[in-house]
This record gives structure tokens, C-alpha cells and sequence, in this order.
């Protein structure tokens, strides 16, 4: 039998299983590197190490400065030397995607050698890939999808659950949620050199292909892409003046008065050494709202019954009712 320390018997296993590299979406090439490199071990930096260095690929630190600008790590390969490189002060977490990013891009070219005809993915989809599949080796799908559902979409909860980012498992909510349910989430973080500005650095959603109408996305101001910044008198805004959670009970639009309804749950969490914050929201619809149960009984939030929203042009105005 062919030893998994090369990379390419790896590639030949995706190929031969799946008929090509391109049939296998990231979840699944990342569950066939968890069956064959972790097994049972969990996915932390030093099983992460012992899988990098049993495939022959050096792991080199290097301080921020000696990166390339934007960039948390990078690889090189000369012959069969292989080596990545990560940012040394970086999170446990931040260290453990760039490995497996890393990784999972070292991969590409190899598909190529071993499947002809395989026409390789470009720069920004093998950069999508290797996040993808980075997170799904971290966040396997089935028991992080059940994770979501048993603590009530807590992004915070699943973050100390799991020691990965909020960004990370945010987006990875978004991934395994896909298709199946409405809801939004979006992640807003303090600006570090004013410490007061806050905007949305990371957002994610879902659709409900049974309930095609319920697709709300289109207003940004109500559901924020990246760079929004905090409306005065949004439920967001009310969390950072008290720093409570909050629960918003039926949230409606003054021109939608017959609409089912959303639901939102805001949550705050502090970080007492950098002294800044995130913010993680979660909407959904309020006929789904028995989802956010957990997260509800275990936050014990303020409680705002009703939210009618007003829209002109892209501003947007919040009553508050009981």
C-alpha cells in the first residue's frame, strides 16, 4: 500500500475515489484528510505539525515584518523541499488555517500531475478553496452543523467550544447552514486605533429554498455587508451603549405590515486585553426562532418585544415597542 507522507498518493486517493480533483468539493477533501492524516486526533496546531511534518513539509515561523504585506503565511517548494510560513505571533487558530490553507494550495499542483486533462483553479478560486477547505478540516461539517442547532447559533459559544476565531465560525455557519434555513449573521468588531468605531468585518447567511419569499437580502443598511458602519438607534447600536445582549421578539417593515416576522438575538463579547470588543448578531425568521433557544436561555438578554423598521432611500428608522 502507498504511504499518505506523499502528497501525491493523497492527490491519486481524491482522484481514483472521486474520478477528479474537481468533483470533490472542499468539505469532502477535507474529510478524506481528516480519515487519512488526523483520524481520531483532534485538528489542534500539534497534530497539525506531526501531519505537516510526516508529509515532509517544513513549518517556519517568522515575525509579522519578514511577511509579505496582508499576508498571515505563504509556501515554498524546490524539488522536494517543501516548506510553509506563518505569522509567529499569530492565534493558535490563525496558525492552524494557515497550515491547512497552505497545505491545501501545495496540493493544487499536484492534481494536476496526477489527473490529466485536470485544469487547475485560478489564483482567487484556489485562495477560496484552500479557506474552505482549511475550515472544514477544522469545523467537520455533520458535528458542526449539529453544534449550530444545540447551542442556538451562539457564534460566541461555538468559538470557546471549538477555539477557533468568531470570523471562522461565523462563515462556517453560513457554509453548513446554506440551503436549509433563512437567517443572517453578521460580525462587528471595534476599530483598534479609535476604539470606538464599529463596523461589520464579517457576515454570512442562508437562504430557504422551501420558502423562496423569505430571501429578504437586498436592503444593506438592515442586513450589512462588510464595512457598514453601526446605525445610531439600531439594535446594535443599543448593545454597544449598554453592552448587553439583547432579543429582538418580531421585528417587521413598516411597508411589510402582514410579513411573518424576523427574529434577532445581538450578543456582546469582551476582550478584556486588547480592551476592544465584537458584537455577533443572528436574524432569522420568527416562525424558526425555537432555533436561537439555547442561545436565549443561556444569555438571559434584554427583551424587546416588537421592531417596526421605516426605509427611506438608505437610511433607516427603529420603533421600539412592548
Amino acid at each position: 500500500m502507498k504511504s499518505f507522507c506523499d502528497l501525491s498518493n493523497f492527490c491519486e486517493y481524491i482522484v481514483k475515489r472521486y474520478g477528479s480533483p474537481g468533483a470533490a468539493t472542499e468539505d469532502e477533501k477535507a474529510e478524506e484528510f481528516r480519515k487519512i492524516y488526523l483520524r481520531n486526533l483532534p485538528s489542534n496546531l500539534r497534530a497539525l505539525r506531526a501531519v505537516a511534518s510526516a508529509c515532509g513539509v517544513k513549518l517556519n515561523s517568522l515575525d509579522g515584518e519578514k511577511l509579505p504585506q496582508n499576508l498571515r503565511g505563504y509556501h515554498e517548494v524546490f524539488g522536494d523541499k517543501r516548506n510553509i510560513y506563518y505569522r509567529k505571533n499569530d492565534t493558535l487558530s490563525g496558525i492552524e488555517n494557515t497550515i491547512l490553507h497552505e497545505l491545501r494550495e501545495m496540493i493544487e499542483p499536484i492534481f494536476t500531475d496526477v489527473c490529466p486533462g485536470y485544469e487547475p483553479l485560478r489564483t482567487i478560486a484556489i485562495h477560496r478553496a484552500a479557506n474552505s477547505f482549511a475550515t472544514a478540516v477544522l469545523l467537520p461539517k455533520a458535528e458542526f452543523e449539529e453544534k449550530v442547532y444545540e447551542t442556538g447559533f451562539d457564534v460566541i459559544a461555538l468559538s470557546e467550544i471549538y477555539s477557533k476565531s468568531c470570523s471562522q465560525v461565523l462563515l462556517r455557519m453560513g457554509e453548513v447552514i446554506r440551503g436549509k434555513l433563512f437567517f443572517y449573521a453578521a460580525l462587528y468588531e471595534q476599530d483598534e486605533t479609535t476604539g470606538t468605531d464599529w463596523r461589520v468585518n464579517y457576515w454570512t447567511g442562508s437562504h430557504n429554498e422551501d420558502i423562496p419569499e423569505a430571501n429578504v437580502y437586498g436592503a444593506d443598511g438592515f442586513f450589512p455587508k462588510k464595512g457598514r458602519e453601526v446605525a445610531a438607534g439600531s439594535p446594535v447600536d443599543k448593545v454597544i451603549q449598554t453592552g448587553k445582549t439583547h432579543l429582538l421578539k418580531h421585528i417587521t417593515f413598516s411597508e411589510d405590515v402582514d410579513d411573518g416576522g424576523l427574529v434577532a438575538i445581538v450578543q456582546p463579547m469582551i476582550l478584556p486585553v486588547s480592551k476592544t470588543g465584537k458584537i455577533a448578531m443572528i436574524m432569522m425568521l420568527k416562525s424558526d426562532s425555537r432555533n436561537l433557544e439555547p442561545q436565549i436561555v443561556k444569555s438571559n438578554p434584554v427583551v424587546i418585544e416588537k421592531v417596526r423598521i421605516s426605509i427611506s432611500g438608505k437610511e433607516f428608522r427603529y420603533e421600539y415597542g412592548s
